[in-house]
């Protein structure tokens, strides 16, 4: 939100769009007494070192303070941080963060003997000590993921050594997090008004939205000269964050980062190999859909810059965010009264921070503690894409509703893997009502084409960017290193490769890589292309009324991760270690772009 040109501080935001912190703590006084309350359960808990294996009932002992203090650390860290992210350039909460995360470094320092000292429990005595305690099959599951990761657990006191320099490793997202929310700036533009309007993060999409190409090439070299400029150290903050990932996978004997992240949700390396040849497979599909943008905009060269504006003509959908809400609660109907009585309460209990203001963080996330409700960060623009948002993290607002409600703390918490599927069948649900609900052929164009996007946006493009995680990683891996050119120069070519010879792929995009915060999460990306794959499954169920469909899909949602997430996708009838969903994925696509040729033949 804006007054003319201007972004409004924190203080001018009205409080019915910002979410109710307060129910989180009353009062930053509140959340120091429990960060020193923490502290002092931090300081006891080495009571239990060395002491696992007297009985069934310390062991129980152990693990009921360990969630204990786990949960009351996830409260003080998402307060912390959530108040930092209304403001990143607020000093108080920039320190409270800061304390934040060195009280967690403390929860793992302190609790790093439990995974090596259970594993040092014969397992005959485990199985005694579960004969003799019953309140330890709370922990079965627990339990099982550490002895399954056997192999990859050090000693005692290396495991307490890696907690420590856990701080460290978070160095490099950190200090991209400052960089690209508090301090970057790009100046100005001029918009189709011809009016001098600052560019920000939140607005670069806005404007390459713009009817005006001006202003679209505009947006897109301002940003990148920006990014451009700042090219080696960003390469550096990369370098490093790929080192330290490199760094844990060695130390815990993994062959590759990757293979260290999908571990700890149990994925198959080749469910990631898959998705890439799957969307390789299927890349004559996307150059359909340059030529078609080319084509419907009427362009001899279709840019990088020419991505985001609508390839239709005639439609200007503005909404505005109660419109945004009623529209999102019509379109998920199929859901049932029950999910959208929960939807409401959302919407009426301030879980939502609506506006941009001046320092807060980009983008828009769900987030939250075990024992509140969740809260959804958005910077909402009065367009359709802003309605997709809301459907999108009120879909991970309510996947961790559903997880909070029926799973104890330990499993509450679902893997990123399964992350993406609520909030991407929550958007498809949402396409699928407005398309079906118009009669107007060019607003029905206009979806299609939105829908289209989405699949450019999330199955090809994070694909993209999963293949550039795959091979950066890989150099650092094999003892190289990472500067600008080189991460210009793969990035620039896997747009080639992506996009096509119908595309004139511009120099400046060689600089994206430098603005993606999810890159500071490794191998986090995939999971959007595959949860999509998976999620256009679910929705296709659910709209055809299949048996059982919504109820299945509803214990998904309340399973957490008491069970490893290919097999919760199970529960909807989707198995993700097949090529199956993305390739049935693909074929909606193609479906739709069949029908977006044929109103336009």
């Amino acid at each position: 939100m804006a007054e003319g040109n201007q972004i409004i501080t924190r203080e001018q935001q009205k409080i019915e769009n910002t979410w109710a912190i307060e129910d989180l703590y009353k009062t930053d006084e509140a959340w120091g007494e429990d960060s020193r309350q923490l502290e002092k359960m931090i300081e006891d808990f080495t009571a239990f070192r060395g002491h696992l294996k007297d009985s069934g009932s310390r062991l129980l002992e152990m693990l009921d303070a360990y969630s204990e203090m786990n949960q009351l650390g996830e409260k003080i860290y998402v307060y912390a941080n959530q108040k930092l992210h209304e403001n990143t350039g607020n000093g108080k909460y920039q320190q409270m963060s800061g304390e934040s995360q060195v009280i967690m470094t403390m929860l793992n320092s302190a609790t790093a003997f439990v995974v090596p000292e259970i594993l040092g429990i014969p397992e005959e005595l485990l199985e005694k000590f579960k004969e003799e305690t019953s309140d330890l099959s709370r922990y079965e599951k627990f339990l099982t993921d550490i002895i399954r990761q056997k192999n990859h657990v050090l000693s005692e006191q290396e495991e307490e050594l890696l907690a420590g320099v856990s701080e460290v490793a978070q160095g490099p997202g950190n200090i991209f997090s400052m960089f690209n929310n508090a301090d970057i700036k790009f100046g100005d533009i001029t918009d189709e008004n011809g009016d001098i309007t600052r560019l920000t993060q939140g607005r670069y999409i806005s404007f390459l939205e713009s009817k005006d190409r001006n202003v679209r090439k505009e947006a897109f070299d301002t940003i990148y000269a920006s990014y451009k400029s700042f090219q080696n150290t960003l390469a550096a903050t990369f370098d490093a964050n790929a080192r330290q990932a490199a760094f844990f996978a060695k130390t815990r004997k993994y062959d590759s980062a990757l293979a260290a992240a999908l571990d700890d949700s149990n994925i198959p390396i080749h469910v990631y190999d898959n998705l890439i040849e799957a969307v390789h497979k299927n890349i004559n599909l996307m150059y359909r859909y340059v030529e078609l943008r080319k084509k419907l905009l009427n362009l001899d060269e279709l840019h990088m810059y020419d991505l985001h504006v609508s390839m239709v003509s005639g439609v200007d959908m503005k909404i505005a965010y109660d419109q945004a809400k009623k529209i999102v609660l019509e379109g998920l109907e199929p859901l049932g009264d029950e999910y959208l009585d929960l939807l409401k309460k959302g919407f009426d209990s301030r879980w939502i921070d609506v506006y941009e203001n001046e320092g807060k963080r980009t983008g828009a996330y769900s987030w939250g503690a075990y024992g509140t409700h969740p809260y959804v960060l958005l910077n909402h623009q009065n367009n359709l894409n802003s309605v997709f948002t809301l459907a999108h993290e009120m879909g991970h607002a309510l996947h961790s509703y559903y997880s909070d409600e029926n799973q104890p703390y330990i499993y509450a918490g679902y893997k990123i893997f399964v992350a993406e599927v609520a909030s991407t069948c929550n958007e498809a649900l949402l396409i699928h009502h407005l398309i079906e609900k118009t009669e107007d052929r060019q607003e029905k164009a206009y979806l299609i084409n939105y829908f289209l996007d989405q699949f450019k946006s999330t199955l090809y493009r994070q694909t993209m960017f999963a293949e550039f995680e795959k091979a950066t990683h890989k150099v650092v891996g094999e003892g190289g290193t990472l500067n600008a050119e080189i991460l210009c120069k793969l990035y620039y070519n896997l747009n080639k490769t992506y996009y096509g010879d119908g595309m004139v792929i511009d120099e400046d995009i060689s600089y994206e890589w430098a603005r993606i915060p999810h890159f500071y999460t490794p191998f986090y990306v995939y999971q959007y292309a595959t949860g999509f794959s998976a999620a256009i499954a679910i929705s296709s169920k659910i709209l055809n009324g299949e048996k059982d469909a919504v109820e299945n899909y509803k214990k998904f949602l309340s399973s957490g991760s008491s069970m490893d997430p290919i097999d919760l996708l199970k529960l909807c009838g989707v198995d993700m270690t097949r090529p199956e969903p993305v390739d049935e994925a693909l074929k909606v696509f193609e479906s739709y772009l069949d029908k977006l040729e044929q109103l336009y033949s």
